[in-house]
């Protein structure tokens, strides 16, 4: 294996749009979701070593688990050193860890004799986490299934966000989110509501259109994101929800003014990010 070190910056992710089915038989739900990238980002440097190690970040489980991963799927030791410096908020619904994880995964193929080509390569990602094979190529995608079928789409970039988290925000796990979810009654009329989804996908041409398309239904489920999505949108969001299964809060503005404005004008404590979305 190749010891020359190499270098990545993953980019977390908003949800424009989570439409969530009943729990499936293997114990996953059905979902369709819109993944955008946002400029938000953690760097990850990754060499060749004599053993599997993480450093930089204590609390990582997902580069580990996904270079023991890609180790087993080509029948080799995992023996890589990487080193995090994460940005994007720990456990706040924005895929810090599955981007770190996917990053990890390409980075470390790079430096195999004989590279897994893309769909052996996303079937380690998605073994190791639903998000993650969303993060191993660029641009916006349609997540279907349990978010590993992608479908690549042309949505417009022209508009601002705001991220925003809380003080004192905890999330809970994604697992109890998602159990929350089932107690509350959702899934019901899932077909639907993803036939909404994809025929607002097919309208959306402008930012303004991105309001259009279904919310976030775990959003009940993760707390709502208290008073954030509403102080938001009446600062001039044209679209305001939770991040995925939270607790973050993203907003999308038509003026990056308005977007700064209002990021400054959230209540004391409250982290904020103004970004913007990449390919």
């Amino acid at each position: 294996m190749s010891a020359a070190p190499k270098y990545g910056v993953p980019a977390a992710k908003i949800n424009l749009s989570l439409v969530v089915g009943p729990l499936r038989a293997d114990g996953y739900h059905e979902v369709a979701t819109v993944l955008q990238r946002i400029d938000l980002r953690d760097r990850i440097e990754l060499e060749t070593g004599p053993q599997l190690e993480v450093t930089g970040f204590s609390g990582d489980t997902l580069v580990a688990l996904a270079l023991t991963r890609l180790a087993e799927a080509v029948g080799v030791e995992p023996r890589w050193r990487v080193t995090l410096e994460k940005a994007i908020p720990v456990a706040s619904g924005l895929g810090g860890g599955s981007a770190d994880a996917a990053a990890a995964l390409v980075l470390a193929n790079r430096t195999l004799p004989s590279p897994l080509d893309a769909a052996t390569l996303g079937a380690v990602a998605v073994s190791v986490g639903s998000d993650v094979p969303f993060f191993l190529e660029p641009g916006p995608k349609l997540a279907e299934g349990r978010g590993e079928r992608l479908i690549p789409l042309a949505l417009p970039r022209d508009y601002r966000i705001v991220v925003a988290l809380a003080d004192g925000a905890v999330k809970a796990s994604t697992g109890e989110v998602y159990g929350r979810f089932d107690e509350l009654g959702g899934g019901i009329g899932f077909e639907a509501r993803r036939e909404r989804l994809r025929r607002g996908l097919r309208a959306c041409a402008r930012p303004a259109d991105l309001a259009g398309l279904p919310g976030n239904d775990l959003a009940a489920a993760a707390g709502g994101g208290g008073e954030l999505p509403e102080r938001l949108r009446a600062a001039g969001a044209f679209r305001a929800d939770v991040c995925g299964a939270g607790p973050s809060v993203y907003a999308l503005f038509a003026d990056g003014r308005d977007a700064e404005r209002a990021a400054a004008g959230l209540p004391p404590g409250t982290r904020a990010w103004v970004v913007a979305p990449i390919r």
